[in-house]
């Protein structure tokens, strides 16, 4: 079974002062952490934030979500990768990896969703940061979204 829907979760706080824009255009470009994926391009996106610290109010987003996605598609979850962004998986301009990580993935593991992918955006800059050691780096959890 294929992914056939991508929900990517957005940190609220670099959303306030981010379009966005890198993260959609790597999905449409099928570029940066969606390089490897494979998704078919009549798979569908969409993206809200985590609704701020500590990301509790992403439950609600989620059931939400969930319960859009069977009325409306038929996908079950399982057929949903979940990609958390970049500016919360990753040492960035916007600031540090999210401190709460960790919940906002147990929260989304406890949602239904199993598919969950680190990144989104990949800069250019940034990852030379990293490589000079000015930026941290973190292993990043992928799936093996070509299934």
């Amino acid at each position: 079974m294929g992914i056939k829907f991508v929900l990517i979760i957005q940190c609220d706080v670099a959303r306030q002062r981010c379009s966005g824009f890198a993260c959609t255009d790597s999905f449409y470009e099928r570029a940066g952490f969606f390089k490897d994926c494979g998704y078919a391009h009549g798979v569908r996106y969409i993206a809200l934030t985590c609704g701020g610290c500590c990301g509790a109010s992403l439950a609600s987003k989620l059931e939400h979500f969930s319960k859009k996605l069977a009325q409306a598609t038929g996908i079950k979850k399982d057929e949903v990768a979940v990609h958390l962004s970049s500016c919360m998986v990753t040492d960035n301009y916007h600031h540090d990896r999210c401190p709460h990580l960790g919940y906002i993935k147990a929260l989304v593991l406890k949602k239904g969703f199993k598919n969950i992918v680190d990144g989104t955006f990949k800069s250019e800059n940034a990852t030379k940061k990293r490589e000079a050691g000015i930026y941290k780096s973190y292993e990043m959890q992928k799936l093996d979204c070509a299934e």
